[in-house]
């Protein structure tokens, strides 16, 4: 008992004191656009998203940094705003992440549904938007015929993934009925299941891949911090446990985050200052005293009468002198999660409200122990 209580205990250490951006050969970045986090985190419309973001990392105090849409694209590749208008079809000169790309010989693509040809940087061919589709702007990007060659119609990323052709660096952009503008919450959510699934799973990404998935602004009636509170999620297969950061953050910061990844240590505009997100890849575990009582449950987090956030992050762990089968939580009574483990760690959606939260576990000597507790979502 005292060996698996100190080995518990290294590993709750070992999880929270070495937070960093992993290397990452290939990035993938992937914007949806227009909704809240509320009608997007915990929502039955998106359950491969929040399938995604209960397996792995999500940000819940993520701020757009404007409305409308293109100054919030633009922020996430060039550090600035530049302009609010949609509309706008010139060029951009400033600093911005391919030119950092193509000075440390980094390649990158971006891949836009419904783009009409390869190299387009025109206006709008419905439903492809040129606003979302940021490095077709670019100067680097328009004045090379070379670079132009990088902005591609998406079918071809499915190509370069089979034939292990990937960028290090893709930006994906969706067409407007997929990326939840026109289209449903649901639509889009088939359309990253159907497309990125794949990515996940492929030996390319489980070698050295990151993922970011990330809406670019909330509700036009959210303003809070510019551009109101989205969805943010990142996946990696170096994240072990699921993870979730209160941290506030913005676009400048997810343009640090994947340029970090990529290795570069030089960044454009406001992402020069900005943190690069890297307690996302950290699962912090609260201190946990177990119970000497065998057998037994200590859920260590979170606290009995606490008041939290959802998605909730329960922490919990057994005593036990037989082995323990089965960990489950119960959730005012109903059973929302089981680890064939005597430990476990993962977050669970609550309404608003006051919950009875139930930890139970089992052993092979058919006991059947449990720790109670209320906590209250404001």
């Amino acid at each position: 008992m005292y060996k698996h209580l100190a080995a518990l205990s290294l590993f709750l250490i070992a999880r929270c004191c070495f937070a960093a951006v992993p290397a990452a050969g290939h990035v993938v970045v992937v914007v949806e656009e227009n909704h809240s986090y509320s009608s997007v985190i915990g929502s039955s419309s998106m359950p491969y998203l929040n399938s995604l973001a209960q397996k792995y990392g999500l940000a819940t105090q993520y701020y757009a940094n404007t409305h409308p849409s293109i100054g919030n694209y633009l922020m996430m590749t060039t550090g600035q705003i530049i302009t609010n208008s949609d509309g706008y079809t010139g060029t951009v000169t400033a600093d911005n992440i391919v030119r950092h790309l193509l000075t440390a010989g980094i390649t990158w693509k971006s891949y836009a549904e419904s783009l009409p040809s390869v190299g387009y940087t025109g206006g709008d061919k419905y439903p492809y938007i040129l606003h979302h589709n940021p490095l077709a702007y670019f100067s680097d990007v328009r004045n090379s015929s070379v670079q132009k060659l990088n902005l591609v119609p998406f079918p071809q990323f499915a190509t370069d993934l089979a034939n292990n052709q990937l960028p290090q660096f893709s930006f994906v952009v969706p067409n407007l009925l997929n990326d939840a503008h026109d289209g449903t919450l649901a639509q889009a959510d088939g359309w990253l299941k159907t497309n990125i699934a794949p990515l996940i799973a492929s030996p390319t990404f489980q070698k050295d891949g990151l993922l970011v998935i990330v809406f670019d602004e909330s509700s036009s009636t959210d303003t809070a911090h510019g551009g109101g509170r989205v969805a943010f999620v990142v996946v990696s297969p170096t994240m072990t446990a699921p993870t979730r950061s209160s941290t506030l953050y913005q676009h400048q910061n997810v343009l640090r985050m994947v340029m970090t990844a990529l290795g570069l240590t030089s960044f454009p505009g406001a992402a020069a200052s900005a943190s690069s997100m890297s307690d996302l890849f950290s699962a912090p575990s609260p201190t946990c005293v177990l119970s000497q009582t065998s057998p037994s449950v200590t859920i260590c987090s979170p606290t009995s009468g606490s008041s939290l956030s959802s998605p909730a992050h329960v922490v919990a762990a057994t005593t036990s002198s037989s082995t323990v089968t089965a960990t489950q939580i119960y959730l005012d009574g109903v059973k929302v999660y089981q680890v064939n483990s005597p430990k476990l760690d993962t977050y669970l959606t609550m309404s608003t409200g006051t919950h009875r939260l139930t930890v139970q576990g089992y052993n092979t000597a058919g006991a059947v122990f449990k720790s109670t507790e209320y906590v209250t979502v404001p």
